[in-house]
């Protein structure tokens, strides 16, 4: 297997507003709000809306209704929610206070902000290709379009029995597509005259014993087949490398939001959210054949598989502590 390609991209956003008194125990100012969760209440700042875990402690008191100005210390916790409105907060302590203190911080504590960052994982793996499509045909040409027709029958049945018997039980052998259509001589000034007719029957291959290529292309030719329209290679059983494509993608995607957070003073503090992107696999690259075959062949016709590219991409948004 070669070598693991990585493409990163990264980009921040820097979200609410906190104050954390120390690495787990921070205070919160904002105003109280009811949320979408069951009997759940939010402290509001700005766009940072903290959930209540434990509203149920303070409700009993006059002061805790909607719009009320509060100061809040507590941890935020690592835990699921039905709606995820909010980070999730234990309240230790929680008293009303004038709109005024809001923005005053607290004497002498060391001040951070929580904050999001949303990062990118971009990863690029490669893997060998376990399925072959060989697109081959039979033309025929003559001035009749019936004989055009039965000389190209006649020869694609000895094609088909040909890459049957080359390709083995387990390929798939079926014709793709079929033309019979005239052939037109254009003369300045002159309507286009029929000069003959050309029969084409394009048969298909898809064959996972990717070492028998050059034998069936070499016994299509033999058997009279005259164009090989293309190869392509694939990647039917692609879960092994999309995992590891997807797995590569999200540790990388996390190793920069840990760098982000480092960088601003703090550390990560929870995953709020992680979305897939989808996978892409490059499409195969086709060898084309320009000339035709000769049935005196003596040279097996060489077929290098090389390697396909499956890509990978997470966006994860952290939620980080940075210093103010």
């Amino acid at each position: 297997m070669k070598r693991l390609l990585l493409i990163t991209s990264v980009m921040a956003v820097i979200l609410g507003t906190a104050t954390v008194l120390h690495a787990k125990e921070i205070t919160v100012r904002g105003k109280l709000q009811k949320t979408v969760e069951a009997g759940g209440w939010l402290i509001v700042k700005d766009d940072t809306k903290y959930l209540i875990l434990n509203p149920k402690n303070f409700d009993s008191n006059d002061w805790f209704k909607v719009g009320t100005n509060v100061e809040a210390v507590g941890e935020v916790k690592e835990v699921m929610t039905m709606f995820m409105e909010g980070t999730p907060f234990e309240v230790k302590s929680m008293k009303p206070i004038d709109k005024a203190d809001q923005a005053v911080a607290t004497p002498g504590r060391d001040e951070h902000r929580v904050t999001r960052v949303m990062v990118v994982g971009d990863s690029i793996v490669q893997a060998q290709p376990d399925t072959a499509i060989l697109t081959i045909a039979v033309v025929t040409q003559n001035r009749s379009a019936i004989e055009a027709q039965q000389e190209n029958a006649t020869k694609t049945d000895t094609v088909l029995r040909a890459l049957k018997g080359a390709a083995g039980a387990g390929a798939e052998v079926k014709t793709s597509g079929y033309a019979l259509q005239p052939q037109r001589v254009y003369k300045e000034g002159q309507p286009p005259t029929i000069s003959g007719y050309e029969a084409r029957n394009m048969v298909t291959v898809t064959m996972s014993d990717l070492n028998k290529i050059g034998n069936v292309i070499d016994a299509a030719a033999q058997a009279g087949s005259n164009d090989v329209s293309g190869i392509a290679f694939t990647l039917r059983q692609d879960r092994p490398a999309r995992d590891r494509a997807l797995g590569e993608a999200t540790r990388e995607a996390m190793s920069k939001a840990q760098v982000i957070a480092q960088a601003l003073g703090g550390r990560v503090l929870r995953i709020v959210e992680v979305q897939e992107d989808g996978f892409q696999q490059r499409p195969p690259v086709p060898i084309y054949q320009t000339e035709s075959f000769t049935a005196a062949a003596k040279v097996a016709t060489p077929i290098e598989v090389g390697s396909l590219e499956i890509n990978s991409k997470v966006q994860v948004i952290a939620e980080v502590e940075t210093i103010l």
